[in-house]
């Protein structure tokens, strides 16, 4: 379940479905708003900040791939989900070219919905953290400044190489939470090969070893997704 409410715009013109999914949705922890149009998606889209667009592809009034475009001119980062009766390929490229992060063919179960609606939160938050300008940063009884290179406990300051430091940067604006293994390659080694993986994991030994002396702070491997920087009380 969401840690906080996160606002999702769902506009779904078949009336037991939306209301499903909203009710759905809502129960897990997030705040829908059901439009039955793209119109009325669009308007509500205009009155509210929303984390998050769901939308169905063929609906009257405005369809969703001419909705998407609209939404993208008013906020060019929003996520953007789009719900599809047709499995055809051409869809899924014209979902894509217009915006879509993702899209799922009907029917699906709630399950995979979630799981990908999570996903992309998850993603779009890694992105937005990694233009954050915050340099300095307490990793429990330790102190990190990204400027200086340097990693500070009790007195004892460890001077760390650029990538140690930009790789500890990105695990302190995530801290808590997942570090997109991939996204940290290409934000750091500009490329996500196999070689690049397996150094990134010789770096993260490193920082583990810098970090050993105060057990409050872990960094955990998640299998098949990232890292996680935990920072205990």
């Amino acid at each position: 379940m969401p840690e906080d409410k996160i606002k999702i715009l769902l506009a779904e013109d078949d009336h037991n479905l939306g209301n499903l999914l909203k009710e759905y949705l809502d129960a897990k922890g997030y705040q829908t708003s059901l439009a039955a149009n793209g119109k009325d998606a669009l308007d509500l889209f205009k009155k509210d900040k929303f984390d998050l667009c769901l939308l169905d592809v063929m609906m009257p009034v405005k369809d969703g791939f001419t909705l998407a475009r609209e939404v993208r001119a008013l906020d060019n980062k929003i996520p953007v989900v789009f719900l599809t009766a047709k499995s055809m390929k051409e869809d899924a490229i014209e979902g894509f070219t217009v915006g879509g992060d993702d899209y799922i063919t009907k029917p699906f179960s709630m399950e995979e919905l979630l799981l990908r609606i999570a996903a992309i939160l998850r993603r779009t938050r890694t992105q937005n953290t990694a233009n954050s300008s915050q340099m300095e940063f307490a990793i429990g009884t330790y102190k990190f400044d990204y400027n200086r290179q340097i990693l500070d406990h009790a007195g004892k300051a460890e001077k760390l190489t650029s990538k140690e430091s930009d790789l500890l940067r990105l695990l302190c604006l995530n801290s808590n939470d997942v570090l997109d293994r991939s996204f940290a390659l290409n934000s750091i080694w500009k490329d996500d090969s196999y070689f690049n993986s397996r150094s990134m994991d010789v770096y993260i030994a490193k920082l583990r070893k810098y970090l050993k002396d105060d057990p409050s702070v872990e960094i955990l491997n998640i299998h098949g997704k990232g890292f996680k920087l935990l920072i205990g009380n």
